[in-house]
């Protein structure tokens, strides 16, 4: 079976002056082939050959096969890039002559304008037609080859004031900055480098934003002082803590904690006390 918004090994049926027509191997009904433009067809092409096809729709919403290569196939998820706004909604670019519509109702982002990117997923409409989604929650993966402290590329999707800030690692695995331990102004649709705080049970990746080193150690060290102050200037752990502890009172590593504490101690702004820390 044909199949529309998916990439196909069909075999040429009939040959064309405009093209050639491909289809399935052993079904001969002529209705279940579509066309193959002459200029995607391979040099000395003929009948019996297998091509590898991508099946979408042209401007005539009629099936169509291209050798071209989408940028996204069904239920996959990528970056794209908006070429043009319209009274339906978005057009983006995904490697193919007609552009991709983004509908109104699928987008997250208001208002789009040509030139910026969006994290997309490829699905077919209730008039069987291929369009773009920016809801792509139900499409990334939970299983990522990335570990804790893995430094990843990930683009921001939604924001949920309960949980956190999604976002989708190389735009396909599930990703989240958890509420309350992000202190980046994160916006939706930007792109951004994370570290791989936890993978989670299920798969799903637990971030946290990377900033210039410099920059992420003032930030944490203002974390610190900002504890430190609840706790009416005494801290009654150190470095040394378990690393749960940790997390929970600061929303930090070990590690990041360590390079905060050290470098508070070189400004002068705290000291150890035996177990504890003191602000100065």
């Amino acid at each position: 079976m044909i199949e529309l918004g998916k990439k196909q090994v069909l075999t040429v049926k009939r040959m064309k002056h405009f093209g050639a027509f491909v289809g399935e191997a052993g079904d001969e009904n002529e209705m279940n082939s579509v066309l193959l433009p002459a200029k995607y067809l391979p040099e000395e092409t003929k009948i019996g050959d297998e091509i590898e096809v991508f099946i979408y729709r042209d401007s005539s919403d009629r099936l169509i096969a291209t050798t071209l290569e989408p940028a996204l196939t069904l239920g996959q998820t990528a970056m794209l890039t908006v070429k043009d706004t319209g009274s339906v909604g978005a057009f983006l670019d995904w490697g193919l002559e007609k552009d991709l519509l983004l509908p109104f109702r699928e987008q997250t982002v208001k208002p789009l304008e040509p030139g910026m990117r969006v994290l997309a997923a490829l699905y077919i409409d209730k008039s069987r037609r291929l369009c773009a989604t920016m809801r792509v929650y139900d499409y990334l993966k939970s299983e990522s080859p990335y570990q804790e402290g893995d430094s990843v590329k990930c683009v921001i999707y939604q924001f949920n004031p309960r949980l956190g800030a999604f976002a989708a690692v190389d735009g396909i695995y599930h990703g989240m900055f958890p509420r309350g331990k992000y202190h980046t102004d994160l916006k939706l649709g930007q792109e951004i480098m994370a570290r791989v705080e936890k993978v989670r049970d299920d798969g799903r990746l637990e971030l946290t934003a990377i900033e210039p080193v410099r920059k992420q150690i003032q930030l944490d060290g203002e974390r610190v002082l900002s504890l430190l102050d609840s706790y009416d200037g005494v801290l009654p752990f150190t470095e040394k803590a378990d690393p749960q502890v940790i997390s929970r009172e600061l929303g930090l590593s070990k590690a990041a904690f360590k390079r905060a504490v050290g470098h508070l101690l070189k400004e002068g702004e705290i000291r150890k006390d035996g177990e504890k820390i003191r602000k100065s």
